[in-house]
């Protein structure tokens, strides 16, 4: 006696789930690679051929082009940013201090934002900068 099957055996293999997934993953890293690249606070910083050296523990301190400090991408005022960074430095251990300033701050507030994290205790600065395409030889 034989039986009959119902169904059919497919014998092609469709790939229309597999490339929904793979256009969903990539789709995934090309927003969250966005993000890694300038989070928060636009800023325009001077340019560089020698690449950023990546520290374990700091403290960043932003200035905008308008002159509006922040801490950490936390708003912070010229008036509270000195016990804010003391703070800061206290809870962190001995970090390295990065300043992200945009290009066209003046040198004296730049002065100003690192003589008050030295008073606070900082030891290590670091000024961030954009890398630029080196011009070959």
């Amino acid at each position: 006696m034989r039986l009959q099957r119902g169904r059919r055996m497919l014998t092609g293999f469709t790939a229309i789930s597999l490339t929904d997934i793979v256009f969903l993953l990539l789709v995934f890293f090309l927003l969250s690679s966005t993000f890694v690249l300038q989070p928060g606070i636009k800023v325009d910083l001077p340019k560089t051929t020698v690449p950023e050296i990546a520290a374990e523990r700091r403290v960043v301190i932003t200035i905008t082009a308008d002159g509006t400090l922040y801490l950490n991408d936390r708003k912070v005022s010229r008036a509270l940013f000195p016990s804010a960074i003391r703070q800061k430095l206290l809870s962190v251990g001995n970090p390295m201090v990065v300043l992200r300033a945009d290009k066209r701050v003046s040198l004296e507030l730049a002065v100003w934002v690192m003589d008050v994290a030295r008073q606070a205790g900082a030891e290590r600065f670091a000024i961030a900068t954009q890398t630029k395409p080196s011009k070959s030889i």
